[in-house]
């Protein structure tokens, strides 16, 4: 039986299926575009995963104690948040985990809760992320949720020093990817905790961008994922879209391509599923998530209405030299289980990869 801290950042993920790339102090505007909280379904899934009985102690009211409850898990609480809860609640309730002595801190949250987190403990106390952010390039993060449970209940845990990241959110949404190394957490060794984010330079983008002309469906309408392989793709057809955001374009030999929608939140994206709709994504670092992280508008119910056959997967050899399989985490296990399986991944120029998907 283990003594574990729960943590829920109420707020993380919220900005990721309106198109804002990050949630630090956006909250507002996230609610304004329509955005939902995520954070406590995330955190359901992570508690009913759990077989074995735990000590759980954790805050009160959305920043633990209301999921404890709707998954029946008795629960101790140790902190009282503010109403509207910012950082500092993070920060003050990791503190009274060190207090309590828990065994391991288990957040709900993304790359912000995380560094919260360190502030705090340093590496002083074993953490472990339940993924609910819209960046995540620390590497304390499961997979999923249901990986967190599987990662919390195995038999021993051995722990090593992992690195949190932190990123410039002002400076990804335009684009710009500026990272730091915010320290160090004692993180579980297992499979299934991702690796830190790798951004790469290599050559071998343009021959792919050169294929996806060649070989492109006339009068389809594309939803384009961000990234430095699908933003060659974007140039390639003459579109001022998003390096890092999700963009919709008509293609159109004829009249000529358009840009239907720069940055598109998931809102905006599901204007455009009616016909002939085809989605374009690369995996991100070399963690090997296609959906789930960093594009979080191309949503469950995007990709069920557009359908495995018509998602079209692009990637460096290079990268692809560094993952293992590809990996989906869209919130919806029935979605993700359509995805699993093997699936092309096209490295250049009429040269394609199988690739499994997990």
């Amino acid at each position: 039986m283990k003594k574990i801290g729960f943590i829920i950042n109420p707020i993380a993920g919220m900005g990721g299926k309106v198109g804002l790339k990050g949630t630090d102090g956006l909250e507002k505007e996230a609610i304004k575009r329509g955005a939902k909280p995520i954070a406590e379904e995330r955190a359901k899934e992570f508690l009913t995963a759990l077989k074995k009985m735990h000590v759980i102690y954790t805050c009160a009211s959305k920043m633990g104690e209301n999921a404890c409850k709707e998954t029946k898990k008795d629960a101790v609480i140790v902190y009282q948040p503010a109403e509207k809860t910012t950082a500092m609640d993070t920060k003050k309730a990791a503190k009274k985990m060190l207090e309590e002595e828990v065994d391991i801190l288990v957040f709900v949250g993304g790359d912000g809760t995380a560094c919260d987190i360190v502030d705090v403990i340093n590496a002083r106390l074993p953490v472990l992320g339940v993924p609910s952010g819209v960046k995540m390039y620390s590497a304390v993060f499961a997979f999923t949720p249901k990986d967190a449970a599987e990662i919390l209940e195995s038999d021993e845990l051995h722990l090593e020093e992992r690195e949190v990241i932190d990123i410039d959110e002002e400076a990804f949404r335009k684009g710009i990817v500026k990272t730091k190394l915010k320290g160090y957490a004692l993180v579980p060794c297992h499979e299934k905790i991702q690796a830190g984010k790798e951004f790469y330079s290599e050559n071998g983008k343009e021959e792919i961008a050169s294929w996806f002309i060649e070989e492109i469906d006339d009068k389809a309408i594309y939803i384009i994922g961000g990234g430095s392989t699908t933003w060659e793709i974007k140039k390639a057809l003459g579109i001022e879209g998003s390096f890092l955001g999700i963009d919709v374009i008509k293609i159109d030999f004829i009249k000529g391509h358009r840009l239907l929608c720069k940055d598109a939140g998931e809102k905006e994206i599901k204007k455009f599923l009616n016909g002939n709709v085809k989605i374009v994504v690369s995996p991100l670092g070399k963690q090997g998530f296609i959906f789930g992280r960093g594009n979080q508008p191309i949503s469950a119910e995007v990709i069920k209405k557009v359908g495995k056959e018509n998602i079209i997967v692009v990637a460096t050899k290079g990268k692809l030299n560094r993952i293992d399989s590809l990996k989906v985490d869209t919130g919806d296990e029935k979605v993700n289980e359509m995805l699993r399986g093997f699936i092309n991944v096209f490295t250049g120029y009429r040269e394609r990869r199988i690739m499994r998907v997990e």
